[in-house]
């Protein structure tokens, strides 16, 4: 059987660390982010819904969407961020189900789907077994003021505007925790791959 594991975390969690710990690994990682900016590219279906919705102000130059002009409408309109997310979502996850069933296919003995958003998107019911990556709220926005650049309080604003690593952590089946040494770390995967029975080549 292959094994899917929805991983995730917060923002300067370390959850990108341990994708690519995976991936060295050989397990497929299947990143939510990647197919989202798939799937709204010129001539996919949620490209054409989105113009339809938000009109073609938010169009660049070269026909491409304007991340971030598109971000602005959405960010202070609860409305309208539903709506692209009722657009965006179902592509993204009939994308990532298309190449979880290829993965499957190819006999991977797990695969790693990449979900930022995993609880908040109810998408666990994508996954076997759920992970997330914490750390504590201290080191989380030391990391991120010294990663982005952030003031204290950006940092913070941008933590807050997520669900808390601690309720996340409370909701995975399991959890590494990304305070120590990257060492420390790939110990810590490597015991829960062995517990869910993932067996691969180093």
């Amino acid at each position: 059987m292959v094994l899917t594991i929805g991983l995730t975390g917060g923002i300067a969690s370390g959850k990108s660390t341990v994708a690519n710990m995976c991936k060295e690994m050989g397990i497929p990682i299947i990143d939510a982010d990647i197919e989202a900016r798939g799937a709204v590219e010129p001539g996919e279906p949620a490209y054409r819904k989105i113009i339809e919705s938000f009109g073609s102000d938010i169009l660049m130059p070269g026909g491409g969407i304007d991340r971030k002009a598109l971000g602005a409408i959405i960010f202070h309109d609860e409305a309208k961020r539903q709506l692209l997310n009722g657009i965006v979502h179902p592509e993204v996850r009939k994308k990532m189900a298309e190449k979880r069933e290829a993965a499957k296919k190819a006999g991977s003995p797990a695969i790693i789907l990449d979900i930022p958003l995993l609880f908040e998107s109810k998408l666990t019911n994508m996954a076997d077994k759920t992970l997330v990556v914490f750390v504590d709220k201290e080191v989380q926005l030391a990391r991120l003021m010294a990663r982005n650049s952030f003031s204290e309080e950006e940092a913070e604003a941008r933590i807050q505007s997520q669900m808390p690593l601690s309720v996340k952590a409370e909701l995975a089946d399991a959890c590494i925790d990304n305070n120590g040494s990257i060492e420390e770390t790939k110990r810590q995967l490597l015991d829960i791959l062995g517990r869910w029975g993932v067996e691969f080549g180093e």
